[in-house]
């Protein structure tokens, strides 16, 4: 007989939005060298340690594929990106159903500059001490991406409506959450200023 397969640990990396706050793709911004997306593809797949990573593109994907090239993860274009987090995310767990049995996904943006591997392992090693099966970055007193979800609660994410993000299950079950605190989970590159903030270093 042939073993059990093993599950494995996913990582989806959301980068399939407009930035229409930004006016310019916060994807491509400049940061310590990287764009912004090449910074999380490297952390996601330091932290995978082999496991699969999706990319979910969107808006931009064309102009996304350099930034990724060369990098162990899959990249999967979300042609309803428009409507919402849900419908990416809908496009990323369908992009590793090939990969078979799922331990846990961890959800993450291109636009948390300051988020690590370390912080990622946090997750998971928190979700092994504390059996929940939900574990989210808590930051300025919210719990929000990163934010990894065990197998138990994937049909949860699956049926998220297209519009809705991650972020209302944690609303909805808190009971099933625990958090890792992370306080440069705040600083997030949505306005001009918050970038400019960013490169002058008040985050750090």
């Amino acid at each position: 007989m042939l073993p059990p397969p093993v599950p494995l640990s996913a990582i989806i990396l959301l980068a399939a939005g407009a930035s229409t706050r930004l006016g310019r793709p916060k994807q491509l911004l400049p940061y310590q060298g990287q764009t912004l997306l090449r910074r999380a593809a490297e952390t996601a797949v330091a932290a995978a340690l082999g496991g699969p990573v999706v990319v979910v593109t969107g808006a931009l994907h064309e102009d996304l594929l350099p930034e990724l090239a060369g990098l162990p993860l899959a990249v999967v274009r979300c042609p309803q990106w428009e409507q919402g987090m849900g419908a990416s995310l809908h496009c990323g767990l369908a992009a590793l159903d090939p990969a078979g049995v799922l331990s846990s996904v961890t959800i993450l943006l291109c636009d948390q500059p300051l988020l690590t591997p370390a912080v990622l392992r946090q997750l998971a090693a928190t979700q092994a001490a504390t059996g929940l099966p939900i574990v989210a970055a808590e930051y300025d007193g919210v719990r929000g991406v990163p934010v990894l979800f065990a197998e138990a609660v994937l049909p949860l994410l699956r049926a998220l409506p297209p519009a809705a993000g991650a972020g209302q299950l944690l609303r909805q079950h808190p009971e099933l959450v625990a958090a890792v605190p992370f306080a440069g989970g705040s600083v997030d590159v949505d306005t001009e200023a918050g970038y400019a903030a960013l490169l002058a270093g008040h985050w750090t």
